[in-house]
């Protein structure tokens, strides 16, 4: 089947299906998906869900995280990934693109691009990852006032919102934080930068809400397995980045060996055959809508 079925569209709502996936006693697992391959490929591993990185797609056009990433390029690789897999995506939303008004357009524009769910944080313009040094975060109630904008546009995208208070509040300002930010409208706390299995633990055993964890590589959180993360009470993980840089160094050596050998024949064997790229991309699915189409034969 394809996108270009009608139907092939499913019915129930995305945010509702992320919902449902989210309600389950075991912990939803959400690769990172930079573009629709990464995501068709993720699928194929079996993933349910999916995460759409700022910093992954801001890398992607050569930009740094900065909130410097606009909306409408967020919403091109979301409706690119959602129409090709059709699973439910969570969508990193920066810090809303904004104030109210803006994170309320965020949801909408989000909402008719396929997305599930958004994820929203409570840094300052310029934002920055959050594991690296020296963040501004926005004041509290600022960040609830957008949080419940955005959760007034909502029909069913669901809102993930992303407290960076750790480093700077510890676990009281997070969980005052967390607690105003859940009673403002959101579905789920995101706990950014946590630097100990025992900070995961505490954070869990001090909030009664869904937790999403991010399993980031080369930051300031240890390397905690999803099952790990499920008996500390945590409903999601995330791993953003690690398609791109999977990626990213595989693209590295390999334009270092063709400059070195002119030739990519000695690299075949590490390459995605094209019988294969047809197969995730489902390319005589497509061939067969059109009579006119002559069926193709990969060499």
């Amino acid at each position: 089947m394809t996108w270009l079925q009608s139907n092939d569209v499913p019915s129930i709502p995305a945010g509702d299906r992320f919902a449902a996936l989210m309600a389950r006693d075991e912990i939803l697992r959400i690769p990172g998906a930079h573009n629709a391959m990464a995501g068709l490929l993720a699928q194929d591993a079996g993933f349910e869900a999916l995460y759409i990185s700022g910093a992954s797609v801001s890398a992607s056009m050569g930009l740094p995280d900065l909130g410097i990433l606009t909306l409408e390029e967020l919403c091109m690789v979301t409706r690119s990934i959602a129409r090709a897999t059709g699973l439910p995506i969570l969508a990193d939303g920066d810090t809303g693109y904004g104030e109210a008004l803006n994170a309320m357009r965020l949801v909408r524009e989000l909402e008719q691009a396929g997305a599930a769910a958004v994820q929203i944080e409570d840094q300052v313009l310029p934002k920055k990852c959050g594991h690296l040094n020296d963040k501004t975060l926005v004041p509290p109630e600022q960040m609830a006032a957008k949080i419940a904008a955005a959760a007034a546009a909502c029909t069913h995208l669901r809102i993930i919102a992303r407290t960076d208070a750790f480093a700077d509040e510890g676990l009281d300002g997070l969980v005052r934080r967390a607690n105003l930010y859940m009673e403002a409208g959101a579905d789920a706390i995101f706990p950014e930068a946590l630097t100990s299995a025992d900070d995961f633990a505490n954070v869990a055993k001090a909030l009664d809400c869904p937790l999403l964890a991010n399993m980031t590589e080369f930051g300031r959180s240890p390397a905690l397995d999803a099952d790990r993360l499920a008996e500390m009470g945590y409903a999601m993980v995330i791993w953003p980045v690690s398609s791109l840089r999977i990626s990213a160094r595989a693209m590295e050596s390999f334009y270092a060996q063709l400059a070195a050998d002119g030739t990519t024949e000695p690299q075949l064997g590490r390459m995605q055959t094209r019988k294969r790229l047809y197969e995730v991309i489902k390319y005589g699915d497509y061939e067969d809508l059109d009579g006119t189409v002559i069926k193709s034969v990969a060499p």
